[in-house]
């Protein structure tokens, strides 16, 4: 009997209302105000509440050229799974299968379903969800490997999840730079650092940078092994972050923020060749946010359950 993953953050995370839903997605994709482009073979974009990123988030989603908007939901439709590429996975030995429990509990990959819906409503879109753990770097790389292929695939995109910098006291990371002026400047400028790496490509220098500032940035194994995937691809393809944003500006050493960024992966003459998910939604276990299960060191899990 095929199982089905329950869109198990809706009434939390996001609303559980269908008509709702689509309105918001509708309403944060109309007010990005990008120009859509047919070359868009990938996205970062962040996973917290709606309430939080919803609006980030759809400056990742929105650059997309598919179809026109209209009358739907993901609460209402499935998402089926594309078998066929789990088990080339799975033969290589490199992946697990994820238990529904924890994938139902796991929040990084559902908040970008409702906007893959949206975005491909109307097409014949499967899924491969891929959760990531933490990776040691030689994993990371070799993964990278592994995937490559499915970026020269032109009918593959890929949505990487990640948030960026979770600062305060909860979080137990104060990085504080005085001479960026106010700690959410400070913070800002901590996250261009790193997107301003990512968008060079270079895996190595995104990894110096994640030893040298140690900036929390949850999706960050996720990230790599997309960076990774640039060195072995033959599609070359440019990474330009399109939106920033913080929960809440920090002005002491009290309060508390996350930070939200969105980018999107575009097929290039020059840059880089780079690209993560439909075929696949990666999305890194968010040890700063709410998780109830962790992944198990050196391990990236795959999931055979209709997301619905």
């Amino acid at each position: 009997m095929e199982k089905i993953r329950r869109p198990s953050h809706a009434g939390s995370w996001y609303t559980d209302n269908p008509k709702k839903l689509e309105e918001e997605l509708e309403g944060w994709l109309s007010a990005t105000g990008l120009t859509k482009s047919p070359d868009v073979r990938g996205v970062i974009a962040p996973h917290a509440g709606y309430s939080y990123s919803g609006r980030a988030a759809a400056y990742a989603f929105e650059i997309l050229t598919l179809l026109t908007l209209h009358g739907y939901s993901f609460l209402v439709r499935d998402l089926p799974i594309d078998l066929e590429v789990i088990e080339e996975l799975k033969a290589t030995g490199k992946f697990e299968l994820m238990d529904l429990q924890v994938d139902e509990a796991e929040h990084s990959m559902e908040m970008h379903l409702p906007y893959l819906a949206k975005i491909f409503e109307g097409h014949p879109v499967k899924v491969v969800p891929i959760l990531v753990g933490s990776l040691h770097t030689n994993n990371e790389a070799m993964y990278g490997r592994l995937l490559a292929k499915y970026v020269d695939d032109p009918t593959n995109f890929f949505s990487v999840s990640s948030d960026f910098c979770h600062w305060g006291s909860r979080f137990q990371y104060t990085h504080y730079d005085k001479k960026c002026g106010p700690i959410h400047k400070s913070i800002e400028a901590l996250d261009r650092m790193g997107m301003d790496i990512i968008e060079t490509g270079n895996a190595d220098a995104f990894k110096q940078y994640l030893s040298e500032y140690d900036n929390t940035i949850c999706g960050r194994h996720p990230i790599s092994v997309f960076l990774h995937m640039s060195r072995n691809c033959s599609t070359k393809i440019k990474i330009k972050f399109l939106r920033y944003e913080q929960s809440s500006q920090c002005k002491t050493m009290r309060d508390s923020s996350v930070s939200y960024a969105s980018a999107a992966a575009k097929v290039s003459a020059y840059g880089n060749s780079i690209a993560l998910g439909v075929a696949a939604a990666a999305a890194g276990m968010c040890r700063h946010c709410r998780v109830l299960e962790k992944a198990k060191q050196g391990s990236i899990a795959l999931d055979r359950n209709r997301l619905g």
